[in-house]
């Protein structure tokens, strides 16, 4: 901004320009005599006029600068719902910088554990995410010179699954575990949880997701879309076409295992899911016809199986009819 020295000096070379600059009238009558007037340009030999001389700083913008720098006290909470009770424990706070530095990652600023979060952050603009379970959320936190809170709502509900075979038939809880992807085609599917046991509560953002059970290692897989609602439990179970099946090679009907059997099972179509070697080996076999091999020594003993859902069931091959 010009000074009042500034400003009287620009008036008064306004004023003597205008003195000097003649009417339209006369200069239309004497343009013949008169020259037109040079463009006028500064004058050299005169003195520069200083520049302008920022305000001094006061006591009030000195304290002001200085609690852009001093960490404030900011404390978080977190709720289920909109309306649900503050969060006791289990909240994992993270701040992040708000602007992400030259690898495109944002920095971690500070991390805390607990329902309600109390922090010291120098003022200004950053990301704060809270997760509780697998539920989680970000939004942008703005802090300010003096006290501040910040509460967020996760929007969650809570998940629970077992698996049972078709029949109610239990399922041994070793035998059993599950995988959450949020919803949507397969190739966009992100995934939120695996390996996780049976009844174990999974706290989830509210939403959507695509559940896989798994009963054994090899084939038996049930797949189902659930929705999670907030502020809710829900408790679904998946049944499988499948059957926990044992092996063992006999010389006679109901007879002892014979032991160091190498065991084969191949599909249908001639691809081998199951390869063993014991006496009495067991697996866990989906609903389906299967060729199983018996390998003693150099003798090989098979038989054709159709696995039907229910409970275990023991397979046996003897060695007498091949």
């Amino acid at each position: 901004m010009r000074s009042a020295r500034h400003i009287a000096i620009l008036m008064s070379l306004l004023a003597a320009f205008v003195t000097v600059l003649p009417t339209a009238a006369t200069y239309a009558q004497d343009s013949a005599e008169i020259p037109p007037l040079p463009r006028p340009r500064p004058d050299r030999d005169a003195a520069t006029t200083p520049a302008a001389t920022p305000a001094e700083p006061t006591a009030a913008t000195d304290a002001i600068a200085a609690l852009t720098d001093v960490p404030q006290p900011v404390t978080l909470t977190a709720r289920i719902t909109q309306d649900g009770s503050t969060i006791p424990e289990g909240v994992v706070w993270r701040i992040f910088d708000d602007e992400p530095d030259a690898t495109g990652e944002m920095a971690l600023i500070a991390k805390a554990d607990a329902g309600t979060a109390a922090l010291e952050l120098a003022p200004g603009s950053y990301v704060v995410h809270a997760a509780y379970g697998r539920a989680q959320v970000s939004e942008p936190l703005s802090v300010v010179p003096g006290p501040n809170t910040h509460d967020v709502v996760l929007d969650a509900g809570a998940l629970r699954l077992n698996s049972a075979v078709t029949g109610d038939i239990p399922i041994s809880p070793a035998l059993l575990h599950f995988d959450i992807y949020t919803a949507g085609p397969e190739a966009d599917r992100a995934l939120v949880a695996d390996s996780l046991p049976p009844n174990e509560i999974v706290t989830l953002n509210a939403g959507t997701y695509h559940i896989v059970s798994r009963f054994g290692p090899i084939n038996a897989v049930v797949r189902a879309d659930l929705r999670v609602e907030a502020g809710q439990l829900t408790d679904a179970t998946l049944y499988h076409h499948a059957a926990e099946v044992s092996f063992k090679l006999v010389s006679e009907e109901g007879g002892e295992a014979i032991a160091d059997v190498e065991w084969t099972v191949k599909t249908g179509d001639g691809a081998t899911i199951f390869a063993e070697r014991g006496a009495f080996p067991s697996t866990v076999l989906s609903e389906g016809e299967y060729l199983v091999l018996a390998k003693l020594g150099d003798q090989v003993y098979n038989r054709e199986i159709q696995v039907q859902p229910g409970s275990p069931r023991e397979i046996e091959v003897l060695t007498t009819v091949y």
